[in-house]
């Protein structure tokens, strides 16, 4: 007979077993397929991470959502800035509606992200745009809160709605200033930033599609509708009966927590092979899965295939700044190749352990140790030398990408803090709020550094260092911390799954806006 524990350890291997898992996000993503037939003309829009694993990227947009559940969760709901998805509202405006994919595990009809945060971020930013572009035309719209009365009681709706205005009151100051900045310093912003808020059409409305439903909204994306439709797809079913006819147990919310189970493999991975994954046999998975996942690192050329999850395995451009700065892990680098057409600001954290095809890259490149114990090291060291050499390369006309976390042989890893404040730091210094590259972002003040490593032809790499004349730098007059922040937001746009920690961007804030470092103006 079976025990109590005996089950629960049975029941904890079949939600671990990857061929359940795989078979279990096919099933939702025939739903999610069915919903995009009905719904053709509008943007599918997978809600990182998750969501990813549901929308096909051949039908998905390439613009993906970040909307944590975190900040729906009960008693600590939330208007992140630094999350604000304002990059949605040019795609929003232009189709007049999207189809945000996610997904939750078992106990919930409907993630948080979708039950509560995202109707929380339609009633912040109706509100906040009202503000932004006050008229009599706005005296009709409805921006109440609206969420899924199955899924949010009565008084957690009502204890969210008393938060809106003072949310909304902060995305709008937030954007005003920037705004009023801009048309003063419109070298340092500019007043047609994707990033403020768009003059929409309509205020913004949530709607709720999950594999219960059924009847779906009827939608209309004309301009003369009274909202512009946000519909919130939920991949999987809840269901008492596991079994599917195609011998597997069904795991509600399968692709959540994906580093729990999923043996190394991606989205990327698993909708390149979508076929050849479902075809296996559960035994012969495990290694399948690993050949896979090594071929995949031997190709190249594919950093632009579809969004960028923060574990993808992709190089991720800056789109504001036209990609001329990129940022990846060195798992991400492997996977999209070392290209010689760049220059590359490296960050290990052991040094003495390169990968393998590095050693091929001939480029020019920086490379700066990492030292975390330091905790000035960021804004003494890992700055002050990478931001000249950058410089340097973008005035000569080179893209710079910055590498940083992923070491591991097989290991996405984590974007490493440092090279995001290297990212964006660069972004501050050397580029204007339309995306265009400055005049004075470096300097004519000329010292000698010696710390570009190269490598010999035959791939070894060389003992010699090459003595190279950097420019110091300059930070321009008038840079602030919504400035920062805005710039945060490109990289955001691309990447959602960043998010530095609060002590390393004090401590980048404190190196741009102190006085006390050579350049400053």
């Amino acid at each position: 007979m079976d025990t109590p524990s005996s089950v629960l350890q049975t029941l904890r291997r079949e939600s671990l077993d990857i061929y359940n898992r795989l078979h279990s996000i096919a099933d939702d993503a025939s739903f999610v397929a069915h919903v995009h037939n009905f719904y053709p003309t509008i943007p599918l829009v997978p809600n990182l991470r998750c969501g990813a694993w549901y929308a096909d990227p051949t039908i998905a947009s390439s613009i993906p959502a970040y909307f944590k559940s975190t900040d729906g969760h009960n008693n600590n709901w939330g208007f992140n800035l630094r999350r604000a998805n304002l990059h949605l509202l040019p795609l929003i405006a232009e189709h007049g509606s999207i189809v945000l994919v996610d997904s939750t595990r078992a106990g919930k009809r409907i993630p948080d992200a979708l039950s509560k945060t995202v109707p929380i971020w339609c009633a912040v930013v109706n509100r906040a745009i009202i503000r932004r572009y006050p008229g009599p035309d706005k005296g009709s719209w409805d921006t109440a809160l609206y969420t899924p009365a199955g899924a949010v009681s009565a008084q957690e709706h009502h204890q969210i709605e008393l938060r809106i205005d003072a949310w909304a009151g902060a995305l709008f100051v937030s954007r005003h200033y920037l705004f009023e900045s801009n048309r003063h310093h419109n070298d340092l912003g500019h007043k047609n930033s994707s990033f403020d808020l768009p003059a929409l059409s309509a205020p913004l409305r949530p709607f709720w599609i999950t594999p219960a439903t059924t009847t779906f909204p009827s939608i209309h994306t004309s301009s003369t509708s009274p909202f512009l439709p946000i519909i919130c797809l939920s991949a999987s079913r809840q269901s008492d009966d596991a079994r599917r006819p195609g011998g597997f147990a069904y795991i509600q919310g399968s692709g959540d927590d994906h580093e729990l189970w999923s043996m190394g493999l991606t989205p990327t991975h698993y909708w390149r092979h979508t076929s050849t994954l479902l075809s296996a046999t559960r035994s012969d998975l495990p290694e399948l899965i690993q050949k896979l996942i090594s071929s995949d690192t031997t190709r190249v050329g594919d950093e632009d295939a579809g969004p960028t999850t923060g574990k993808d395995n992709k190089v991720t451009r800056v789109a504001k700044v036209h990609g001329r700065l990129r940022i990846g892990t060195y798992h991400d680098v492997e996977r999209a190749g070392w290209n010689e057409d760049l220059s590359y600001v490296l960050l290990p954290a052991n040094p003495d352990s390169p990968t393998p095809s590095f050693k091929e890259h001939t480029g020019h490149r920086l490379t700066v140790p990492l030292a975390p114990r330091i905790k000035s090291y960021l804004s003494q060291t890992i700055l002050p030398r990478t931001l000249p050499f950058i410089g340097k390369e973008l005035k000569g006309g080179r893209s710079v990408c910055v590498v940083c976390g992923g070491e591991k042989p097989g290991d996405a890893g984590d974007m490493g803090d440092e090279g995001i404040a290297v990212l964006l730091a660069a972004l501050v210094v050397f580029f204007k709020g339309d995306g265009q590259l400055t005049s004075e972002g470096v300097p004519p003040s000329k010292e000698d550094v010696h710390d570009i490593e190269h490598i010999s032809g035959d791939g070894n790499e060389s003992t010699q260092e090459e003595t190279m004349e950097l420019e110091k730098v300059d930070i321009p007059v008038g840079i602030d911390k919504t400035i920062i922040r805005t710039r945060l937001e490109w990289i955001i746009a691309c990447r959602p799954a960043i998010n530095p920690a609060r002590t390393t961007l004090k401590r980048l804030n404190e190196y741009l806006l102190s006085n006390n470092h050579t350049g400053r103006k």
